[in-house]
């Protein structure tokens, strides 16, 4: 098999071979991303394609100073954000003063346990403003300005987004630990 370096460079010459290599290599990586930010596997495979699409368009750009996995995860997540921005309806703004947490959903949170699987289909199912905030903070690690920033929103509807998210998520999974109760 060949080295990264040697691929790169193959797909930079528009190499159909090596863009297959390259695809086969990073495929179950990317698509990992994408159902993260996707309600559904169609969805997912949507923002997968049109990210590789723009991975073998731009990779010339791409510098083997940086990290080459970092580098796909961004253009898959920021494909993922061109997409919700192409399909997004209605924007909001709300203030994070209004949103709370009761004690009760504190109390009942604390000692359960969930698998995997579990968690990824409560995240799956919030929201899709709530979930591109809620995976962009929490999974990938941006601040709530760099969030704003990229998804167009004010740093407090990012903030409320992420709270809301996180009540949510609680909810759903409380849901599950009384229904296997």
């Amino acid at each position: 098999m060949a080295e990264l370096a040697e691929i790169i460079e193959g797909c930079k010459k528009d190499s159909g071979k090596y863009q297959q290599m390259l695809y086969r290599k990073y495929s179950g990586f990317t698509y990992g991303i994408c159902l993260r930010f996707a309600k559904n596997d169609f969805d997912a495979r949507d923002i997968m394609q049109e990210g590789w699409v723009k991975i073998f368009r731009h990779i010339a750009s791409y510098s083997q100073d940086n990290s080459f996995e970092g580098w796909v995860r961004r253009v898959m997540i920021n494909t993922a954000i061109t997409l919700y921005r192409k399909n997004l309806k209605h924007a909001y703004q709300e203030d994070i003063t209004d949103v709370a947490f009761s004690k009760y959903d504190r109390e009942h949170s604390e000692d359960l346990d969930f698998t995997r699987e579990e968690m990824m289909q409560a995240i799956k199912e919030l929201p899709v403003g709530y979930g591109m905030v809620f995976n962009m903070y929490v999974i990938d690690g941006y601040k709530h300005k760099e969030i704003g920033e990229m998804l167009g929103i004010d740093i407090n509807t990012s903030k409320s987004q992420l709270s809301r998210a996180k009540k949510y998520v609680q909810r759903e999974l409380l849901k599950l630990s009384e229904i296997s109760q």
